[in-house]
């Protein structure tokens, strides 16, 4: 429906709910219509195109008045004449999300039994006062994410549950004391300073905590380790913090994600992980942790993403005879940028399991809710995701990965001092999509094993001493569209067909004894293979090299179920090109520096929209 609101609606003076939401109505909100439904408890206009300011006191005089949603409206706001002296009497939730405001609106000191407020993703400027939150008293869930605001002078109320400040510009310490009620603290993108403060180990039943990319340092207080009952989810990427990583998992083994990467920390791992049986994530990227590669974690069960990049892991790779099989459940495996040396042993790749068979996400999706007791829909919030970035020429594209609907496989092993012949077992990995072993020192000839990996869409062996022949096997690989096989020994001629017509001379630079197109180098016979026919010109962002790393996200991201669409050349990452965004609350959120206070589920797949709230 498009326009102004029908005129009949608001005869219906019966009426106890409205809901015109994902519309496509527009023009300014006839307040004083809304008045002659004088029996509504429920008033949804989201989703739509309205415009101007709506009078929220003319609003309170609706006295039944229970939930009030109006987000995703991008040009309306509230009007300036909104006086404290009128009162939502029974006003309970209240979503202005996405729209258009930029001060809190004076009614809502006197909403005094205002439980849900979602004012996310506007234009707030400076700070709430001690005043600006009188009246809010009994809020169970705050959003005020996306904003502009500098600073808060206390937090609201002395039963707030979920609070999320994500990407504002706060600045400073961080405020304390912390509510003890608080389950859900987000506060991350910020320009938070300081030390984390004590109070964070008076938290009665906290579930997720995500302080990252802000620039908090100091150690990391024990207590998010050692309590009886911590977060099930801790991020604090991206920030200062230094010493060693406490004793997770001592007294409680319910963490399922841990994001400490991109700080300064140092030292071994703690044993205690061992004890986090239901870790999901683990990221320790960009740090100065000194240990050898933690084996001992491959008896974790459910663990499916391992990021130890760039730290001072060493060593060889061996894996626990005593645990059969080790990491059966990753999905995910980078160890690049290490001391690592030696011959990567056959039996860690036999044990990934995970990635031995084709995935029906459907299936997934059906499997993860009912483990959980959970809805369908609800069952894709529950759990994480992260978020993939891959360089191409001149540009970003940020992909995303579900862990528990895994849609990303990757094993990055590349910058270090690996050695040897590359596993034939390798090729076992039907459903690995990345595979980057490059600037290593490995020989011998690429395994033909690698064409039965038939979702794979980068592939990087570069800058090894590996020689022979490319194996025609990999002209199978039907979805390739990263290869970079420079800077080795390889010769004879270049198989064609399928994407290796589509790869051009820097695939292959550096290797003297290769032949054919798209080489200049004629073969022996005097012929080199036939270039294809002219193809399309790729447009300039076309990717040459692949590096990902693996990063939290904020709740409130999109997901992704569509699959094995055709997208440009290849698949161009085309399962998972996408980011999608949205905004509905739910009471309960969990997992991992993302799940799910604030959502509307928006499902893309190269352009397909294939599942919708």
């Amino acid at each position: 429906m498009h326009g102004e609101i029908p005129s009949s609606f608001f005869n219906l003076a019966n009426l106890i709910e409205l809901d015109l939401s994902s519309n496509n109505f527009s023009g300014v909100i006839k307040s004083d219509m809304l008045l002659k439904l004088k029996n509504l408890e429920t008033l949804v206009l989201s989703l739509n195109n309205f415009s101007g300011a709506i009078k929220l006191d003319v609003l309170s005089k609706l006295k039944n008045l229970t939930m009030l949603e109006l987000s995703n409206n991008k040009l309306l706001s509230f009007s300036s004449d909104d006086g404290v002296n009128s009162t939502f009497q029974k006003l309970e939730t209240l979503y202005f999300s996405s729209c258009n405001v930029q001060q809190f609106p004076n009614i809502l000191r006197s909403a005094k039994i205002l439980r849900y407020l979602d004012l996310s993703n506007n234009a707030i400027k400076g700070s709430i006062f001690k005043w600006e939150s009188k009246g809010w008293e009994r809020l169970f869930y705050l959003n005020l994410s996306h904003n502009l605001l500098l600073s808060l002078e206390q937090f609201p109320g002395e039963n707030l549950h979920i609070l999320d400040l994500r990407s504002n510009l706060l600045q400073g310490p961080l405020l304390a004391p912390l509510p003890p009620s608080l389950e859900e603290f987000w506060i991350s993108n910020n320009n938070l300073t300081g030390k984390i403060p004590p109070s964070i180990c008076n938290l009665t039943y906290p579930q997720i905590l995500d302080l990252s990319r802000n620039y908090l340092g100091g150690i990391i207080p024990k207590c998010l380790g050692s309590s009886s009952y911590g977060p099930r989810i801790i991020n604090l990427q991206k920030n200062n913090f230094k010493g060693k990583i406490p004793d997770f998992c001592a007294y409680y083994n319910g963490l399922i994600n841990l994001a400490l990467n991109d700080n300064q920390l140092e030292g071994p791992l703690p044993r205690s992980l061992i004890n986090c049986t239901f870790l999901k994530f683990l990221n320790l990227a960009n740090n100065k942790l000194n240990d050898t590669f933690p084996r001992w974690l491959g008896a974790l069960p459910a663990l499916q993403v391992l990021i130890l990049r760039f730290n001072g892991f060493h060593g060889r790779l061996n894996i626990s005879e005593d645990i059969r099989p080790s990491f059966s459940s990753l999905q995910i495996v980078d160890l690049s940028g290490n001391e690592f040396i030696g011959v990567l042993p056959t039996t860690f790749f036999q044990n990934l399991n995970s990635l031995k068979h084709a995935r029906n996400l459907s299936e997934l999706v059906l499997q993860e809710s009912d483990k959980e007791g959970l809805t369908p829909l609800y069952a894709l919030h529950f759990y994480d995701q992260v978020s993939v970035n891959v360089t191409w020429k001149k540009s970003e594209m940020e992909l995303e990965y579900i862990r528990t609907l895994p849609i990303f496989t990757a094993i990055d092993f590349s910058n270090n001092r690996f050695s040897g012949k590359i596993p034939e077992a390798i090729g076992e990995l039907r459903t690995l999509e990345v595979l980057n072993l490059s600037h290593n020192s490995f020989t011998g000839n690429i395994p033909p094993s690698l064409g039965n990996l038939v979702e794979l869409e980068s592939l990087d062996l570069s800058s090894n001493n590996l020689s022979g022949e490319i194996p025609s096997q990999m002209t199978k690989l039907t979805f390739l569209e990263v290869l970079n096989f420079s800077h080795n020994n390889l010769v004879g001629s270049i198989p064609h067909g399928n994407q290796f017509n589509t790869f051009e001379n820097d695939s292959y630079y550096g290797n003297l004894g290769l032949c054919g197109f798209p080489l200049t180098k004629q073969c022996g016979n005097g012929e080199g293979p036939k270039p294809p026919a002219p193809k399309r010109k790729e447009a300039e962002g076309s990717p040459v090299a692949f590096i990902w790393k693996l990063v939290m996200m904020g709740y409130g991201c999109g997901v992704v179920l569509g699959r094995d669409l055709n997208c440009g050349r290849g698949r161009v990452f085309g399962r998972i090109a996408f980011i999608a965004v949205a905004d509905i609350t739910d009471a309960i959120a969990v997992i991992a520096g993302i799940a799910v206070v604030n959502f509307t589920l928006l499902i893309v797949y190269c352009g397909y929209s294939g599942f919708r709230q």
